[in-house]
């Protein structure tokens, strides 16, 4: 029987357990006998001093066993990923509502809760910080500004003979993962600690673990085995939960659990970077671009988490998919009283471009044309420098490819005119269309996170156990890697074990992150893969009668000289010749380069690519819309599993969707987050989904770059898909005004933002 691993669509290894309701999440392992159930406290204050805090009628309440804080630390109070910034408890101060102040493990959860709402805190309210404008106006900054130049972007757009300016705001986004935030901790013998975390990063968990329980990592053990969804949330976030399981396991003796609700969870932890993206643009008669400057201001909330990289990540894809002849770009990254934003699928990346998309369709406009030609005029090409704002060399500029294969395939001129006729006869109901793309960076852009470990073992009968560390959250990294053991070893995936991500498996691993789970995980899988295979085929060559470097492996034997033996007999052999059958793999990124103080070099390994084509209508009267049609054609290389890329595009470009159409997160002005539950943040439902979707991977891609097979990562790009949806909305709001003014449309496009555009534009076309 042909082995048929990479390249094909092999299911989800946890699909049929998933769907059945038998996938274990953290939440389903058998909980140890006497375990405590922790409850975290928070602050009701955006800002203030803590005058006093009497825990004495928590301490003595029904169930309480342990009551921690910033006192009973051993260790640092710090869970930050690099700041230092980032208390596991307040102390003396609050600086966001939600910030934890204290912890009580009770025998039950709801004893816990309880218990921690008898705690008297008084605080002394200090002025608070909630917005970019207030922040901008006070200067109140989390770290320096940074700016990123090519040529003379000044002096081109003095001298054009167009010009547009404007501002856009981008709203946040919470992650809304199906499983929340959950941690375990179980205390061992020489006071060592298990914790099992829904995290992305286990080695940030065990190293953030030790810090706070004065600790080395040796100590600590971090598990894995999969996540309920996570799209960055659970990259950093985690280590507030798992400390605090780990240290309240440590004080009680017991092990402790701690399982955040939804409304918790929405406020206690941090969303997508919400941003004020201003604008000037200079354009020829054509609508050539020929110098943009761009300020970009971010709210980052109390801490610097991860703002740094994620605004540098914005400024990198300021372009999009168009070469810049001269551009200037400004960062402005504030501090907020606000919860510390964090890692969101796209790092940063959609916040950049979908403003590009927006001045595009401005010139567009002004020179009354089709956005398409100006998108291929000034799109990465032929022709064209290739080079990005922070000098990199765009090697393989397909993107105009793709939007041609696209226009023609989705129809998008004709409907685009239909579409116009349409608007002509209705008076109430407006639709609207466009087509946007996406280039987007694949590697982490701080250097050294780009590698990665892998431990294979094969057993005396031939099956395979295989360990990495990546992490699992529902977007299929594991059968891929899984697909490439099966593809070098030439066996069926079934006979391939996937185990859990553990921290004393693989050691020093990188976050599951930043579109490289597959890149940097399958190609360690495959350095182990490959040490094993040597080993096999110098013993087989000696049964074979031939040269090791003559040993074939092909559907489940190792064969040469015109013999064969099963894979499995060859397994056993080695085992009785006491052969080695296990490696650890290694993986690093090459080519990458970057200084972060000159803002100059090649962070990306490569570019993945896409385009897609959104179709949509609006009720002129109520505000109310919907993406009724979307074409995608998306470039993944050589697609490892084609089945499980065609998902994460679809699943990218709905969570995308909601980002510019539903998804509105609201502070009061005490900075308190109003929008905390299903019932008042609205992601996208089964009946959001465009009844119409035709999605499609490009068959003509390959990566340049020697990657798995030739793959490319597939996790962010598709996200960024959206882009489409939000000027396909602007383009219908035009058609509302006759096309006599294009609109200021915000995100998130909610009904209330576009009745706003549609009564202004009246206004300003009167």
């Amino acid at each position: 029987m042909a082995i048929k691993a990479a390249h094909h669509p092999l299911v989800h290894d946890s699909a049929l357990k998933q769907t059945c309701g038998a996938a274990h999440y953290l939440d389903d392992i058998p909980e140890p006998k006497g375990m405590l159930h922790l409850y975290i406290a928070m602050s009701t204050q955006a800002h203030a001093k803590i005058k006093s805090m009497d825990l004495s009628p928590v301490i003595s309440a029904r169930g309480v066993k342990c009551v921690i804080g910033a006192k009973d630390i051993p260790g640092h109070n710090d869970v930050s990923p690099f700041g230092g910034d980032d208390p596991l408890f307040a102390q003396d101060i609050v600086e966001y509502i939600g910030q934890p102040v204290f912890a009580v493990a009770a025998t039950s959860r709801e004893l816990a809760r309880r218990a921690a709402q008898l705690a008297i805190i008084n605080y002394a309210p200090l002025p608070a910080i909630i917005d970019i404008a207030q922040a901008r106006q006070a200067g109140h900054f989390i770290e320096k500004s940074k700016t990123m130049a090519k040529g003379d972007a000044k002096k081109a757009i003095a001298k054009s003979r167009h010009r547009t300016r404007g501002t856009l705001v981008i709203g946040g986004q919470d992650h809304f993962y199906l499983e929340g935030h959950i941690a375990m901790a179980l205390p061992l013998e020489d006071g060592d600690v298990h914790i099992y975390s829904s995290t992305q990063n286990p080695t940030e968990i065990q190293h953030l673990a030790a810090h706070v329980l004065g600790r080395t990592q040796k100590d600590i053990t971090v598990e894995v085995r999969r996540m309920g969804g996570a799209f960055g949330g659970k990259e950093t976030q985690p280590a507030i939960m798992a400390c605090a399981c780990a240290l309240a396991a440590t004080i009680s003796g017991q092990a402790v659990k701690c399982r955040l609700d939804r409304d918790d969870d929405m406020i206690m932890t941090g969303k997508r970077h919400d941003f004020i993206y201003s604008y000037e643009c200079g354009y020829d008669d054509q609508g050539r671009i020929a110098g943009l400057s761009v300020v970009l201001e971010a709210r980052c909330g109390r801490s610097k988490d991860l703002s740094g990289p994620i605004n540098d990540r914005a400024m990198f894809h300021i372009d999009n998919a168009y070469d810049l002849p001269t551009a200037h770009i400004t960062s402005h990254r504030y501090k907020t009283h606000t919860v510390s934003n964090t890692a969101f699928r796209g790092f940063g990346g959609p916040q950049g471009m979908i403003g590009i998309e927006k001045i595009i369709e401005d010139i567009a406009f002004n020179r009354a044309c089709d956005p398409l030609d100006i998108r291929l005029l000034n799109a990465y090409g032929p022709g064209k420098s290739n080079k990005t704002p922070y000098g990199q060399k765009v090697e393989d500029a397909v993107i105009k490819e793709i939007l041609q294969d696209l226009a023609t395939s989705s129809n998008y001129r004709k409907r685009r005119a239909d579409i116009r006729r349409f608007n002509k006869t209705s008076p109430v109901l407006k639709k609207g269309i466009a087509i946007t793309p996406v280039k987007f960076g694949i590697s982490f852009t701080k250097t050294f996170l780009n590698q990665a470990g892998a431990l294979v073992h094969v057993y005396a009968d031939g099956s395979v156990h295989l360990n990495h560390g990546g992490t699992e959250m529902g977007q299929g990294l594991f059968i891929k890697v899984a697909q490439v053991v099966a593809q070098e070893f030439q066996i069926p995936v079934e006979q391939i074990k996937i185990s859990a991500t553990r921290t004393d498996k693989v050691p020093n691993t990188s976050a599951t992150a930043a579109s490289s789970g597959s890149d940097l995980n399958g190609m360690a899988a495959l350095n182990a893969v490959q040490k094993i295979k040597r080993r096999l085929a110098k013993l087989a060559a000696k049964k074979l009668d031939c040269a090791a470097k003559d040993v074939i492996f092909k559907d489940g034997f190792l064969s040469g000289n015109g013999k064969k033996i099963s894979f499995a007999d060859c397994a056993r052999n080695a085992y009785e010749a006491r052969i080695s059958l296990s490696a650890s793999g290694f993986y690093k990124t090459p080519k990458i380069r970057y200084n972060p103080v000159t803002l100059r070099g090649a962070p990306f390994y490569y570019y993945a690519y896409g385009a897609a084509v959104s179709e949509v209508l609006i009720d002129t009267l109520t505000g109310e819309n919907k993406t009724v049609r979307v074409d995608i054609l998306h470039d993944c290389g050589r697609s490892l599993n084609p089945a499980i890329d065609l998902g994460q595009i679809e699943g990218g470009f709905i969570q995308g969707m909601g980002w510019v159409t539903t998804e509105e997160l609201v502070y009061d002005h005490k900075g308190a987050l109003k929008t905390h539950a299903p019932s008042t943040y609205k992601i996208p439902t089964i009946g959001d989904r465009p009844a119409l979707m035709n999605i499609e991977i490009w068959n003509k891609g390959r990566n340049i770059e020697p990657t798995i097979y030739r793959s490319k990562g597939v996790g962010e790009p598709p996200f960024m898909l959206a882009s489409s949806v939000y000027c396909a909305l602007a383009d219908a709001v035009s058609g509302a005004l006759d096309y006599q003014v294009y609109p200021a449309l915000n995100t998130p496009a909610t009904p209330e933002e576009i009745l706003r555009c549609i009564e202004e534009g009246l206004q300003y076309g009167s």
